[in-house]
């Protein structure tokens, strides 16, 4: 039951397949949250129409139980506007259909100046049209106009959208050279049904300097690092956020080469560019206002040194982000380029290298990659409200160079093919994580996490590239055991020396995590992880590291703990204690609980971490 333009308007956006699909069906159970669910349906459906003024309350039921046999006829009405006539009088009438008429868009906006007076012309502003758009600022515009038209999708002369509103602000909010966005509208005085939409946009600091130390402990590993960043968020006029980093760390490493201490020193530097648009050779403005793409630079050198090896990597990347439809987000890097050169290893290390598998991850190698992600996430603004969380990556490297060097050079023979006298890596990867989280009650939450991945080195390469294989461990993976410390399969790793040997090509692994608040801003949490890590190549020489469909199940190491974490404004420090149920490789007795006699202290595994796990 409704006024004939909404009743109509609603059955050509197809709202009836809706119901026909899960809600208001003959024959389903009365249920007030589906009532509820439908009311937030339509409304949305006639927001988005042209209703500026329409919300749920003028939806209403009748339920009628006269029927028996635990049966009710249900109607679904929508009241009529009200409004006051020329005497005074509450009429109601259709609902009115309202379309925009101006857009003004402050950028400049001070709410305290704005505060004393909205005239325009008091306030010492200018007015440039573009795009249809009245863009408004002070001496010159702080930023183009055509980055803010762009990302706009009040458009005018076009019916009032409640999803385009939504869509404008987070365009918006998006740029880094502001820091506050308003939308407001304003009925005009024509009686015309029309709005007028003035967005208020507060500008950010342009520049920045950032210093930050922070303690680690990587594996028992003790250490600091310090970061440096410098920020522009406008550099060329036109939203694009640069940041530089300088960053230094150092890492007492319990055991080296030859069972002796050392240090581990960190150098690295780093530049980021995001650009919020696509630079392609074509325009793509409805893309831009549909989707808000941004265009992302990378460059970056980082020097390592430990007692065993210095290893050095300088990466170049160029990709591309937008947000998809409803709750997904994409991410395309078309081109990635990392160049690993390992300049030093010690003869014990080398020693050590020889004949393994995993010699070929420390040779000198380039990555030629391209890798996509995608995101789903329903989560909504509020708290403390159900949702998930799913990301799947795709990346291959090395299939390009390989068909060029097929076509236009000889066969390599033992060798491999090489660019600039450097072999490159040759791998397909992909990878799944899922998360979701239940909550219970305000502070209670049930968090369950499964993660897939697996990468398969081939032609030009032996060995999947060190930087790309996977590792369990740490205080976000399996926490009864330190971070590189677990795997592959059942390999134990008995020898006395530091070089990191447990990666593999394979990852499996489960998290759960029940959460809940003690008191004050501290929380704590009950964790049950289970997991490994695998090999996929044959020629891998580490006993028991290869995946096998008979027996990986037999090698899930089972992990369980108890953890607190302190929970600010600002960040989450955390706590957690590992405690292992079942190790993965063979020892004397039972798998379950180390020792056949119980957990000893030196079993127990202590992570400390910023942030939740998952």
């Amino acid at each position: 039951q409704a006024e004939d333009g909404i009743r109509d308007l609603v059955r050509s956006r197809g709202l009836g397949d809706v119901y026909k699909r899960q809600e208001l069906k003959q024959g389903a159970l009365f249920d007030v949250d589906m009532l509820q669910r439908e009311r937030e349906r339509i409304e949305t459906l006639l927001r988005n129409n042209g209703y500026y003024n329409f919300s749920r309350d003028f939806i209403y039921y009748e339920v009628d139980s006269s029927l028996g046999g635990y049966l009710v006829d249900l109607t679904l009405g929508i009241r009529n506007y009200p409004m006051q006539n020329d005497f005074g009088k509450i009429v109601h009438v259709k609902h009115p259909v309202y379309r925009i008429r101006d857009v003004s868009l402050f950028t400049e906006y001070d709410a305290v100046l704005f505060g004393q007076t909205s005239d325009t012309a008091r306030l010492d502003l200018d007015t440039l049209m573009y795009d249809s758009i009245h863009v408004i600022y002070s001496e010159k515009p702080n930023i183009r106009p055509g980055v803010v038209t762009q990302k706009n999708n009040i458009i005018p002369g076009e019916l009032f959208n409640a999803a385009n509103v939504q869509r404008t602000y987070r365009n918006l909010s998006s740029l880094s050279a502001f820091n506050m966005v308003e939308i407001r509208f304003n009925e005009t005085d024509d009686g015309d049904h029309r709005l007028d939409c003035q967005v208020m946009i507060a500008p950010a600091t342009r520049q920045s300097l950032t210093f930050r130390v922070e303690g680690t402990n990587s594996g028992g590993n003790i250490g600091a690092a310090g970061n440096l960043t410098y920020g522009h968020r406008n550099l060329f006029g036109g939203s694009e956020q640069f940041d530089l980093s300088f960053k230094g760390a150092i890492e007492t490493l319990r055991e080296s080469q030859g069972n002796r201490s050392g240090n581990m020193l960190e150098f690295g530097v780093e530049g980021r560019l995001r650009i919020p648009k696509f630079l392609l050779p074509f325009r793509t403005e409805q893309f831009i206002r549909r989707f808000n793409p941004q265009t992302n630079l990378r460059l970056s050198y980082n020097y390592q040194r430990r007692p065993d090896y210095t290893r050095t990597l300088a990466n170049a990347s160029f990709g591309y982000n937008w947000q998809g439809s409803g709750n997904l987000s994409h991410l395309v890097y078309p081109l990635e380029t990392s160049l690993i050169l390992t300049p030093y290893k010690s003869e014990t290390f080398q020693d050590w290298l020889e004949g393994k598998y995993i010699y070929y991850s420390y040779e000198p190698h380039l990555i030629v990659d391209s890798r996509y992600t995608m995101v789903f996430s329903n989560q909504k603004l509020l708290k403390n409200q159900d949702f998930q969380d799913v990301r799947i990556n795709l990346e291959a490297a090395g299939n390009l160079l390989y068909g060029g060097y097929r076509m236009l050079a000889p066969e390599p023979g033992d060798e491999k093919y090489s660019l600039f006298g450097v072999d490159f890596a040759q791998y397909v990867k992909a990878d799944v994580d899922f998360r979701t989280y239940d909550f219970f009650y305000e502070d209670i939450s049930l968090v369950l996490r499964g993660f897939l991945g697996a990468g398969f080195a081939y032609l030009n390469s032996a060995a999947m590239p060190f930087e790309k294989q996977y590792f369990s461990g740490g205080a976000n993976s399996i926490r009864a055991w330190q971070v590189k410390n677990l795997g592959p399969g059942s390999f134990n790793d008995t020898t006395a020396t530091s070089f990191p040997n447990q990666t593999g090509d394979l990852k499996l692994e489960a998290n759960m995590e029940y959460r809940f608040k003690l008191f004050w801003k501290l929380e704590a949490a009950l964790f049950l992880d289970v997991g490994n890590i695998w090999s996929l190549s044959p020629e891998d020489d580490r006993e028991g590291a290869q995946f096998r469909f008979n027996r990986f199940y037999r090698e899930l190491a089972v992990g369980t703990g108890v953890g607190t974490r302190f929970v600010f404004n600002f960040f989450i420090f955390r706590l957690d204690l590992g405690i292992p149920l079942r190790n993965p490789y063979p020892i004397e007795g039972s798998n379950w609980l180390p020792g056949s006699a119980g957990i000893s202290g030196r079993d127990l595994t202590f992570n400390i971490a910023i942030g939740y796990p998952f």
